[in-house]
């Protein structure tokens, strides 16, 4: 399998020039500042995690009597993750984070996600963690799991999803029941629980979404609470193992390392669960998480396109086969017309995407400092990051195999295994066809577009010819998505062109961006405009045109 070689100078110039850390006002983080963190977060996923991609996937993690065993390795990597100090990176420094911004985690982050996926969702998950109990927990709660959770030596879950209540949380059946004490007796069953049990941490907390008897039916009914692997005596030590274990791991097409556990809550009477804010109140907390994850869910498709990236180049640069159309001895692939149009398609797409996730940041960091337009812009680029870039990824990854040819298509290349890998991301933290319906009804409809408008007078800043006219059909199709406000159904049908309209133009634009600051990148930026922008025309039919024909 191909090495992995961080990108740093791809994410250097995003942070200087084209989403500038220096707007958000940190002197601090001066460029040797930033060179150096990155340099240092690089050699971690190079040579430590990178080289447990392969491998974790051939092996995969084991359930036996009810405790899981992650891949060789992971657990020695993890401890090298969490005493350098990485998982805290973006954290408030009350609890022992370094308060970096979101902006400096993502380049962080995305290298974790590129040198192995499975790796790297253990901290994704317990990010959200942090955020719902940093923002709806109690002063006791966040004094008790927040500097554990940000150090790493504890990890968090988001259980979610049952056996019938998958996108549809209104059907939850998990049952709480007040123990009289303060506590709640949890009892039920949760699936594809990512790293819901694993041996890297001391503690696991569950962050768990459960039913009380007297709940009001439907999503209004429904509570959140937290739920340890391992009870906690007052003095903060361990305690004994809590009425919940593993009873199964999936066997899944990719991201065979990362444990995507069935949970059972209560068989010997129900495990102890704390409320996590108000009873009945817990759909809006775990959107909490939901929402920081979906941001780095569309991370992991730019981490992942990277990848894919870097070892297609390397194998079609290695590769000969075939006699040059203009004449000469057998070529490297790459000198072909054909394979460089496919991997311009991947670095121009992996740059682009790349691009847009950094801005969302940018915006989330200006957000949570009180700006109110940022906010919504985040809002409204949050469905698109997710979406766009995780579809992108599996393009990516696809291609990638094709570029591999016959090779591409077995395990020995490790094309197959990013293509695999990549898969999943289209369809967790809400699938992207809930993305796009997020981003009609929620972010387009409410406010009759008045945010996607000034998103798309940002956009008109381009000087490119081919993107303003682009911009254009974003704007005819926004428009007609307005004026089917009464028709919810028809709105639905076009929601998924719609928001790919709108992430393929703003693409472009991010990557016009990163052409005038660095000339090097003209050539993806002239490719993307011939070969991926011109979608947005056929998409922009299909929104005009499409909605009756489902």
């Amino acid at each position: 399998m191909p090495t992995y070689t961080p990108p740093i100078a791809d994410m250097t110039l995003l942070l200087e020039k084209i989403t500038p850390l220096s707007a958000l006002g940190r002197d601090d983080l001066d460029s040797a500042m930033v060179e150096a963190i990155l340099e240092e977060a690089g050699k971690l996923a190079a040579d430590g995690i990178a080289p447990l991609n392969e491998t974790g996937d051939k092996t995969g993690a084991v359930c036996k009597d009810g405790d899981v065993t992650t891949a060789k390795g992971f657990r020695d990597v993890y401890h090298q993750y969490t005493e350098g100090g990485w998982n805290a990176v973006p954290f408030d420094p009350e609890y022992g984070g370094q308060g970096l911004p979101w902006l400096m985690s993502f380049p962080i982050q995305e290298m974790w996600q590129s040198a192995s996926l499975s790796f790297g969702l253990c901290p994704l998950l317990n990010q959200g963690a942090v955020e719902a109990i940093t923002i709806h927990g109690s002063d006791e709660q966040k004094n008790l799991y927040l500097p554990h959770l940000i150090a790493g030596d504890w990890t968090g879950t988001m259980n979610l999803t049952e056996p019938g209540a998958g996108s549809d949380l209104a059907l939850i059946r998990t049952k709480a029941e007040r123990a009289g004490d303060g506590t709640y007796k949890i009892s039920g069953q949760k699936i594809f629980i990512t790293y819901g049990d694993h041996d890297m941490a001391d503690n696991i907390i569950h962050l768990v979404l459960a039913r009380l008897p007297d709940a009001p039916e439907g999503v209004k009914g429904i509570s959140l609470f937290i739920v340890p692997k391992y009870l906690i005596n007052s003095d903060g030590t361990l305690s004994k193992r809590n009425d919940v274990k593993c009873v199964g791991v999936e066997h899944k097409l990719g991201i065979h390392a990362s444990p995507t556990c069935t949970m059972q809550f209560g068989d010997e009477g129900g495990a102890v669960g704390y409320l996590i804010g108000e009873e009945n109140q817990g759909l809006k907390y775990m959107f909490t998480m939901m929402n920081n994850a979906r941001l780095s869910v569309g991370l992991q498709g730019v981490a992942l396109a990277e990848r894919a990236t870097q070892a297609a180049k390397a194998y079609a640069a290695d590769r000969k086969q075939g006699k040059p159309l203009t004449g000469g001895d057998t070529a490297t692939i790459d000198r072909h017309p054909d394979v460089k149009r496919m991997l311009l398609s991947m670095s121009s797409m992996t740059k682009a995407g790349r691009a847009l996730a950094y801005e969302a940041a940018f915006h989330l960091d200006k957000a949570n400092a009180g700006d109110e337009t940022s906010q919504a812009r985040v809002d409204l680029l949050t469905p698109i990051v997710k979406s766009w870039c995780t579809d992108m990824a599996v393009e990516v990854a696809s291609i990638g195999v094709q570029v591999h040819g016959g090779m591409g298509f077995i395990e020995e290349t490790g094309a197959a295994q990013f293509y695999r890998d990549a898969r999943i991301l289209p369809i967790y933290e809400g699938t992207n066809g809930i993305q796009s319906n997020d981003l009609v009804f929620r972010k387009i409809l409410r406010d009759g577009g008045s945010a996607m408008a000034d998103f798309i007078l940002t956009l008109k800043q381009s000087k490119d010819a081919q993107l303003l006219e682009m911009i254009t059909e974003v704007e005819k199709a926004t428009a007609r998505v307005v004026s089917l406000k009464d028709a919810p159904d028809q709105v639905a049908t076009v929601a998924v062109p719609y928001l790919n309209l709108v992430g393929t133009v703003a693409a472009g634009v991010m990557l016009e961006k990163i052409a005038e600051a660095d000339n090097g990148t003209q050539k993806e930026f002239t490719f993307y405009k011939t070969h991926i922008l011109p979608r947005a025309l056929g998409l922009c039919v299909t929104v005009m045109n499409g909605a009756e024909a489902v």
